[in-house]
């Protein structure tokens, strides 16, 4: 699979025409599935890269993530979205990554993040007024991808979901097979960890 294909932008598509492609697609018709790819490479990658904190990591899962929805192609029912489907696989993969490696890997202030400016944390943390106000944007950015990456892993999925990737509570609880209480719950505890971590430059 050719991933700097992959990351080449697409027009977006209408509802029919995605369709097409995944029917095309579920019939072994690889350049179906390698316009759907280039449809949903970004925000795999940006859900893989806030999950991991890592630019090669999250490279790798994405191209992962691409390869494993291929093989069980087959077996899509079709009872979901396949943006839901291939969500719930980028999370699965994304949370059992995490669970072998264990890594707590500081993000680079190189790698920018556009997605993470509308957390609510990033967005408190930018617009408070504190002793240490004179603290650029970046390292903001920075200590949030830290207190992020503390979180559990079923925590931090519902945090990149919701205030990151910008999915609604029913559909990060079709994602992650869960209900939406159960989404809401871990979003609340993780933004209160969150706080925790941010504490001095909240006060």
């Amino acid at each position: 699979m050719n991933t700097d294909q992959a990351q080449i932008g697409a027009l977006p598509l209408s509802k029919e025409e995605e369709h097409l492609l995944l029917q095309k697609a579920l019939h072994r018709d690889f350049e179906a599935y390698a316009q759907l790819i280039r449809l949903y490479h970004g925000k795999i990658f940006g859900l893989a890269y806030n999950m991991t904190g890592n630019r090669e990591d999250a490279e790798d899962l994405t191209q992962d993530v691409f390869i494993k929805a291929y093989d069980a192609l087959p077996r899509f029912q079709g009872q979901s979205s396949f943006y839901t489907w291939i969500y719930r696989i980028a999370v699965n993969r994304a949370i059992n990554f995490l669970k072998k490696t264990r890594k707590r890997t500081i993000l680079s202030l190189d790698d920018v993040n556009e997605g993470i400016e509308r957390d609510p944390a990033y967005v408190e943390l930018s617009a408070k007024e504190t002793p240490l106000k004179d603290v650029t944007l970046a390292e903001l950015q920075e200590k949030l991808n830290k207190a992020l990456l503390t979180l559990s892993e079923k925590h931090r999925a519902v945090v990149v979901l919701h205030d990151i990737q910008g999915l609604p509570h029913e559909e990060i609880a079709k994602t992650l097979g869960c209900s939406t209480g159960t989404v809401r719950s871990r979003l609340f505890y993780a933004r209160q960890c969150l706080q925790g971590e941010l504490a001095e430059y909240l006060s």
